[in-house]
C-alpha cells in the first residue's frame, strides 16, 4: 500500500535545487535512505514531505489525498518526524516528553489515559530508557535525548517514519539497536521508513531503497544493486571510494 507519493516535486532552498520533478512512492514495508553531501537539501526534503515546508511546485499525497489539504492532526497520525536535533523549550520529565507523542490521538482538552502511559513506558523500555522516566530531559546526554526522541516517535505510532540522522550522538551499540528497532517496526507493523543518513554502510545494512540527491536538482533512486555503485557514489560525494565485499553486502570506504 502506498503511504506517500510525490508528483513532479520541485524544491529549492537558497541557490540549491534539492530536487526537480521528483516522482517518489513510499509503500508499506519500504525502508528508504536519502544520501547526499552536506547542504544538498536532505533535511529540507524531509521537512517538505512532513508538511512543514511548502514545495516550489508539484504535489505530495498521503494515501489518496493531497498533503496540504489534510488537517495537521491527521498528518501527525500518519507521518512522524524525528528532527536532526532536539530543542526543549520547557522543562519536562522523560515520560512527559514521550507522552507528547500521543497528542495527535487525543481530543481537545483530553488528558493522556493509562493506556497512553503504558504505550509511552513500553517505548521507553524499547530504547533502554525505562529507568529514567522521571529524569528531566535537560539533564540527559545527547545520546539519551536521542533515544527519548525515538521513543516519542514510537509512542506517536504513525505509519510513515521520517528520521533525520537517527544515529546522531549514539554509540555503536545503540546505533545498531535503534536501527534494528526501526526495521522491526516496518517488518511487523507494515510501516515504512525514510531515513537521512551519512553512514553509507549502515544504510546498506538496514535500507532496501535509496534516493541519491546530487544538490543540483538531479537524483537517482532504486535498490542498492541499481544505484549504489562506485561511479554514482563518487559523483554523489565527490570523493574516491573503495568497494569492500562483505558477507551480506558491498561496503564502501573512502580512499
Amino acid at each position: 500500500m502506498s503511504l506517500l507519493g510525490t508528483q513532479a516535486l520541485h524544491i529549492t532552498i537558497g541557490s540549491t535545487v534539492v530536487c526537480r520533478d521528483l516522482e517518489l512512492k513510499i509503500n508499506s514495508g519500504d525502508r528508504w535512505c536519502v544520501l547526499g553531501r552536506n547542504g544538498s537539501g536532505k533535511t529540507t526534503l524531509l521537512h517538505t514531505l512532513a508538511g512543514l515546508r511548502i514545495p516550489d511546485a508539484g504535489t505530495i499525497t498521503v494515501g489518496s489525498r493531497a498533503l496540504h489539504k489534510l488537517p495537521r492532526k491527521s498528518v501527525a497520525q500518519q507521518i512522524g518526524l524525528l528532527f536532526q536535533d532536539h530543542t526543549d523549550a520547557f522543562p519536562a520529565s522523560v515520560l512527559e516528553t514521550v507522552l507528547t507523542g500521543r497528542h495527535p490521538w487525543l481530543g481537545p482538552l483530553q488528558w493522556e489515559s493509562n493506556e497512553d502511559r503504558g504505550l509511552a513506558r513500553h517505548a521507553l523500555q524499547a530504547v533502554d530508557m525505562d529507568d529514567m522516566e522521571t529524569r528531566m530531559v535537560n539533564t540527559l546526554s545527547g545520546g539519551e535525548r536521542r533515544r527519548v526522541g525515538i521513543a516519542c516517535l514510537l509512542t506517536q505510532d504513525p505509519k510513515l517514519l521520517l528520521l533525520d540522522e537517527p544515529t546522531n550522538h549514539l554509540d555503536i551499540h545503540h546505533q545498531i539497536r535503534m536501527l534494528e528497532l526501526m526495521k522491526q517496526q516496518v517488518t511487523h507493523s507494515r510501516k515504512a521508513l525514510l531515513l537521512v543518513m551519512h553512514d553509507i554502510n549502515l544504510a546498506v545494512r538496514y535500507c532496501n531503497r535509496f534516493l541519491l540527491l546530487f544538490g543540483d536538482g538531479k537524483s537517482l533512486q532504486g535498490n542498492a544493486d541499481s544505484v549504489l555503485n562506485q561511479a554514482n557514489l563518487e559523483r554523489l560525494y565527490q570523493h574516491p571510494l573503495q568497494a569492500i565485499q562483505g558477507p551480506q553486502a558491498t561496503y564502501w570506504l573512502p580512499k
